[in-house]
């Protein structure tokens, strides 16, 4: 009798997990092995739309939060009320439910009116105002981020929060560009330009700011799915041009974007923002390999040298020297430079921004800059970089 009735107890948790009167559940007068352990609490939450069961491991001195399938929530259940807790109490909208133990530490099962009919919300994943809503955007669809109710696919949310944090970085330098009749944005390498709808998007929608927004890319399919994207969102303002980055010129552009431009295309576009006296340029690096070929070649002795001899390090080293170095030639040209963290490395390790607002310069900074430049050149054996090449320093 006490093994049916502890079967009955946890068919009544599964199906109320299942059938949506699940309240809360609590676990307690243990008696197991387990130091300090006092009670199991359990709810149930959502996480990215999933259902979940979260456990709170009660114990003398501290709580231990867990999440769980419906499944292993329930195996979970019936485990620890044969290692040690001699009840569970069970509240839903329908029935409350208390397993008890006997003397004989036999389980026996009550049931009793419901003390609450009103289920707890169960949302995780707190909704957040974010720049980019998920609601009514044909290019979410047509890019896979959103069904077409709005919805963001579970295999989406990380993308979705890039695109959202992308514009949380880009709208307040954007908010101090001086006022244009029309904003004119390049952003070269735009690849499925998941970015670039959604600035423009946020341009046009969100701060009612006009503006022209071209997405230069090489591959022909892309830009042709670009434009029909566009077409289809109604985007006027929005246009994609098969092309590279170091042949394509614009010379009235107001913002420069190149994000994960591989190698020396990143300077190439950082070039190209210079040489338009771009209000803004932002890009992210990718792929360090001319200033590490650079430093490899010259093998120059210095006070780090220890630790570039590890592959590892000195990979890090040439990321640092390059970025360092392009932020440097930035100033040089009257560029207030920030460089940081672009989005956390669980999702790339290629995470870096440098962000260049245009301001002005005396000659006397000029030639401070352009001796530190040399400095940090000799010092790390790099003979030339890319930048300062191609932009005539």
């Amino acid at each position: 009798m006490s093994q049916q009735h502890l079967d009955q107890f946890i068919a009544r948790v599964g199906s109320s997990l299942n059938d949506k009167s699940f309240i809360s559940l609590t676990l307690g007068n243990y008696k197991g092995a387990e130091d300090g352990l006092k009670n199991i609490y359990a709810k149930k939450i959502q996480i990215k739309r999933e259902d979940k069961v979260s456990f709170t491991y009660r114990y003398k001195t501290k709580d231990i939060v867990k999440n769980y399938g419906v499944d292993e929530a329930l195996t979970l259940i019936r485990e620890k009320l044969q290692e040690g807790f001699r009840f569970g109490n069970l509240f839903t909208t329908s029935a409350d439910y208390l397993l008890d133990t006997n003397k004989k530490g036999e389980f026996f099962l009550r049931e009793s009116s419901p003390t609450s009919n009103k289920t707890p919300d169960t949302q995780h994943d707190k909704t957040k105002n974010r720049p980019i809503s998920s609601q009514n955007k044909a290019y979410l669809t047509e890019l896979n981020i959103t069904d077409h109710e709005g919805k963001v696919f579970k295999n989406a949310q990380d993308k979705y929060r890039q695109i959202n944090h992308y514009i949380d970085i880009l709208s307040p330098l954007v908010k101090e560009l001086p006022r244009k009749d029309v904003l004119k944005v390049v952003d070269m390498g735009s690849g499925k330009g998941y970015l670039t709808f959604a600035l423009y998007d946020y341009l046009t929608n969100v701060t009612n700011r006009p503006a022209e927004v071209t997405g230069v890319e090489y591959r022909d399919d892309l830009v042709n799915l670009c434009n029909q994207i566009a077409d289809k969102s109604a985007f006027g303002g929005l246009n994609f041009v098969q092309g590279t980055i170091e042949d394509y010129n614009q010379d009235d552009m107001n913002v420069l974007i190149a994000l994960h431009a591989c190698d020396t295309a990143t300077d190439d576009a950082i070039s190209k923002g210079i040489t338009a006296n771009a209000d803004l340029i932002v890009v992210a690096p990718c792929c360090h390999k001319q200033i590490r070929r650079e430093i490899e070649k010259n093998k120059t002795v210095n006070d780090v040298d220890f630790l570039t001899r590890h592959g590892i390090f000195m990979e890090r080293q040439a990321e640092m020297v390059t970025d360092g170095i392009r932020a440097l030639i930035l100033e040089y040209f009257g560029y207030k430079t920030k460089v940081f963290q672009f989005i956390s490395d669980a999702h790339t390790p290629k995470n870096v921004m440098i962000a260049a607002v245009k301001g002005k310069v005396s000659e006397a900074e000029r030639e401070k800059i352009l001796a530190k430049l040399q400095q940090a050149k000799s010092f790390f054996g790099v003979g030339t970089h890319h930048l300062e090449k191609i932009i005539g320093l």
